[in-house]
């Protein structure tokens, strides 16, 4: 599988796992104090083949894909599941950790940035959906994020997300309620 768009990543571990599962170029950060010449290097990316933020599913990793979204509009994002970022033994998160299927299965569901998409889905959505607030808000965002393959957002950031991403009313009430559904069993 060969992929146009040079994949940004957090460090060399990630570049291995990467290049296992496919056929790309990329740019690590080397953590989440990016300097300014990698930030040049992005935007020379986006602007000459496009960029794909592939970074780890952990607080340091969201933060490096919202300063580079920031500071280079249009990216791509491709996410991966916690649970697909583990390692076999030990502890830690990251993309390093990933199997080749599910690097393939992230890359596959890349999602594009859409600013100036209005969403159809409100903050009333949100919670009557049980999304914000409540003690199960946190599991269910996470469940969410899954089932539309846009990642883990906190409450703030969901609604930010779901417009970014451009997903449907249609496509987030099925996932709503496919969520609740697996709740229910």
């Amino acid at each position: 599988m060969k992929i146009k768009e040079i994949i940004v990543v957090e460090g060399k571990d990630d570049t291995t796992a990467i290049k296992r599962a496919v056929d790309a170029d990329t740019i690590e950060t080397n953590g989440s104090s990016i300097g300014e010449s990698v930030i040049e290097q992005i935007k020379l990316a986006q602007q000459t083949r496009g960029v794909i933020l592939f970074t780890d599913p952990d607080f340091p990793g969201e933060k490096i894909r919202k300063t580079i979204a920031e500071l280079v509009p249009g990216c791509k994002h491709a996410f991966l599941p916690k649970a697909e970022a583990r390692p076999k033994r030990g502890r830690g998160i990251g993309v390093e950790h990933a199997s080749i299927e599910a690097i393939r299965q992230a890359l596959d569901a890349v999602k594009e940035e859409m600013p100036e998409f209005i969403s159809e889905i409100t903050f009333d959505d949100l919670l009557d959906a049980g999304l914000i607030g409540g003690n199960k808000a946190k599991d269910r965002r996470e469940r969410l994020g899954l089932l539309l393959k846009i990642g883990y957002t906190n409450g703030k950031q969901l609604h930010k997300r779901l417009q970014m991403f451009q997903i449907t009313r249609e496509d987030y009430k099925e996932a709503v309620n496919k969520m609740l559904q697996e709740e229910d069993n």
